[in-house]
């Protein structure tokens, strides 16, 4: 299974599990992550999700070979980056989020990670744009300055500089990030479960209007992208593993 399920207490554990691929999200796994997340919000007993990559790697993002599949009706892309989850999704980082595991980190409500861990947006590196909510979501959660270096550079930031930064709520030492998540979901399951949902509720309604013209614009990016030349030679030059010559059109 591309998705490993753990229940401790009231806390459901999500594994990522597809390591020898980096976990880069195809069809099956965008399923995978969709079931895991709707079982979590439909089961009174679980109030916290952690979202876990294991402790090599988060995610590489979309399998470029395969794709990542047709989005789900609850979790959208990758069965979690358009979901409005009532309850808490902690992201717990090891390794590298580049790409979408940058954006799906971005879905989640708080981010644990490592010390050792990489944030990074790499899709002009390939001739794509970030699709996967990057677009607004990293101004959103990053100094606009510094979402505009690693959406234009395809550079990677240390969790150091992120979470001085405020993308991330928490270091830990390496091979930590689980526990620090778990130890955080535990302070957030002391709470009351409606506070938690009416507080998560007006969030995502104060954000929803800005969601909705980010994705407006990234749609619109996203046609552009795809009918490129860039596009094509990005991709080309990613599994011939060269250096690729844009005809920049």
């Amino acid at each position: 299974m591309p998705v490993d399920v753990e229940n401790r207490g009231p806390v459901a554990i999500i594994t990522l599990a597809r390591t020898e691929k980096r976990n880069a999200v195809n069809s099956e796994m965008t399923c995978a992550i969709d079931a895991a997340l709707n079982d979590f919000e439909d089961d009174d007993n679980l109030r916290v999700a952690v979202l876990t990559g294991g402790s090599q790697v988060f995610c590489a993002g979309t399998d470029i070979a395969e794709g990542s599949g047709t989005p789900t009706e609850r979790g959208g892309l990758y069965g979690v980056i358009g979901r409005k989850s009532p309850k808490p999704i902690i992201a717990a980082v090891e390794g590298f989020a580049f790409g979408g595991g940058l954006e799906i980190a971005l879905a989640c409500d708080l981010i644990v990670a490592a010390r050792t861990a990489q944030f990074g947006l790499p899709e002009v590196r390939r001739g794509l744009v970030a699709t996967s909510g990057g677009l607004f979501r990293a101004p959103r959660a990053l100094p606009l300055n510094i979402a505009r270096e690693l959406l234009l550079t395809g550079d990677s930031i240390s969790a150091d500089r992120a979470e001085r930064l405020g993308l991330v709520n928490q270091l830990t030492e390496p091979g930590g990030a689980l526990d620090g998540a778990l130890a955080l979901a535990e302070r957030i399951v002391l709470n009351a479960p409606t506070s938690i949902r009416e507080t998560l509720g007006a969030l995502e309604a104060i954000v929803a209007h800005s969601d909705d013209r980010g994705w407006q614009a990234t749609n619109t990016a996203r046609e552009v992208i795809y009918a490129s030349e860039d596009r094509k030679e990005g991709v080309s030059a990613f599994f011939e593993r060269r250096t690729p010559i844009w005809p920049g059109r």
